[in-house]
């Protein structure tokens, strides 16, 4: 009996294991099936050929959003605009009410959403959706960028300060991205900030401490942010301060019927008006139209700065003495004396000393050089007495005969001789000691005037 249990129990387990068996191997084929049949369906339904690329756009240009699905069949196409899920268009027919939003398609595989004169509330995520079970979608991202602007109202106007006080100038600027901001002089030059001399300072606030003349100029500020093009505003700052004033000479020489020009260099902000009198405080004017007037006042600007000239013609006795250059403007008034002195005339003294000298010379050189030249004429021709025989018969020429008056021996000949190179030596050294003398009266004269206007 145990037997027949046993093989009773073994023949069920064998049954058992063998329906296990045909069941897995049935479940197993239904699972291959399923995917075979996943597999032909997938093939039939639409598919996307390639992602939808992300775009950036400057605002105000127009945006292209491109959608290309293979195999598309009888399924529609959609675009929605994410962040708001507003459908823009289904298929054919564009369901949004925003006028610049055009839809096209090309030979039913292509679908491309025109975003026309784009604005920042365009930018975000926009979706291409198939209509599919479950849908199928992709989706892509639209960039605005926008270009710096300058807020014209949080931006300094050109200002006028008082020389030493403190200023700041303030720049702001939008855009996207945020913008970057920097001043700069508009003519290239340095700025002293804060000690330092610099060609760019960054941010939008410029400040400078204790402004100075020097800082006078106009200021650029910049803000640039990778989105052309870049923009820039200007801003003039002022410094005023009262007329100061220098002069490269204040004692002046000149002789009687010379040229002569006083200069005078002025500084002032606001420009101040500047003009010359006499030491008798009568002011000075100048008429370009006559030609050959007395005066001629010359004025030349270099920003705050202005170099004035006084050409007088033909100095007389009566225009020797001081002269005075004055600049005035609403914050102060300065002026500058100059002293006109009277020189000897130095050409003429000279010109008759060197005319008596020369005939000196004439007288002492005559003499000596005509004897020479006597002598040489009489002993050529005193050749002609034997002719030739102290060649051919005589070892020593003939006696030569002197015209009266020669010199007869060679010792007075080198006496005369020595004499004219002294007297040429004494001559030169006579104009020297001429030109050194009036070199030292000259500047005597302005030394002992300048003590005086010390005084």
């Amino acid at each position: 009996m145990k037997l027949n249990g046993y093989i009773c129990i073994y023949l069920y387990a064998l049954y058992t294991n063998t329906i296990s068996s045909s069941l897995s191997t049935g479940s197993s084929g239904k699972q291959k099936l399923e995917q075979l049949d996943s597999q032909n369906n997938e093939a039939n339904f639409p598919r996307f050929a390639e992602p939808i690329p992300n775009i950036t756009v400057t605002v105000g240009r127009d945006a292209l959003l491109a959608c290309v699905v293979d195999n598309l069949k009888g399924y529609k196409v959609a675009w929605v605009r994410v962040d708001t899920q507003t459908i823009l268009s289904i298929h054919h027919n564009v369901i949004t009410q925003n006028p610049r939003i055009i839809l096209t398609h090309n030979d039913h595989r292509s679908w491309y959403l025109h975003i026309r004169e784009v604005e920042e509330s365009d930018r975000g995520w926009y979706m291409c959706q198939v209509n599919t079970d479950p849908m199928r979608s992709r989706k892509g991202y639209l960039q605005v960028v926008v270009p710096p602007v300058i807020i014209e109202s949080l931006t300094s106007n050109d200002l006028v300060v008082r020389e030493g006080t403190n200023v700041t100038l303030q720049c702001r600027a939008k855009g996207f991205p945020e913008p970057y901001v920097m001043w700069r002089r508009e003519d290239g030059n340095e700025m002293s900030i804060n000690g330092e001399n610099v060609n760019v300072v960054d941010g939008e606030i410029l400040s400078v401490t204790k402004v100075s003349r020097l800082h006078m100029a106009a200021y650029l500020c910049v803000a640039s942010n990778g989105v052309p093009p870049s923009i820039s505003r200007r801003v003039m700052l002022k410094v005023q301060f009262p007329p100061m004033l220098s002069i490269p000479n204040q004692l002046e020489g000149a002789y009687v019927g010379q040229d002569v020009i006083l200069e005078c260099h002025t500084e002032a902000y606001p420009a101040s008006i500047n003009y010359w009198t006499t030491e008798r405080g009568d002011m000075i004017i100048s008429d370009t139209s006559r030609a050959g007037d007395k005066y001629e006042t010359i004025s030349t600007n270099s920003g705050y700065s202005k170099f004035m000239k006084l050409k007088i013609r033909n100095v007389g006795p009566n225009d020797f003495g001081f002269y005075r250059c004055v600049a005035k403007n609403s914050l102060g008034e300065t002026d500058g004396m100059i002293k006109l002195d009277e020189i000897a005339a130095p050409t003429t003294t000279l010109t008759t000393e060197l005319t008596f000298l020369s005939k000196i010379k004439n007288r002492i050189i005559k003499k000596p050089n005509q004897a020479i030249v006597d002598y040489t004429d009489e002993w050529r021709n005193g050749e002609n007495d034997y002719n030739g025989d102290y060649m051919q018969s005589s070892r020593s020429p003939p006696s030569i005969r002197h015209p009266p008056g020669a010199f007869h021996n060679t010792a007075i000949a080198s006496r005369v001789l020595t004499a004219v190179t002294n007297r040429n030596e004494i001559f030169i050294r006579l104009i020297s000691l001429i030109s050194c003398t009036l070199f030292i009266q000259f500047y005597f004269m302005r030394f002992m005037t300048s003590v005086t206007v010390n005084r």
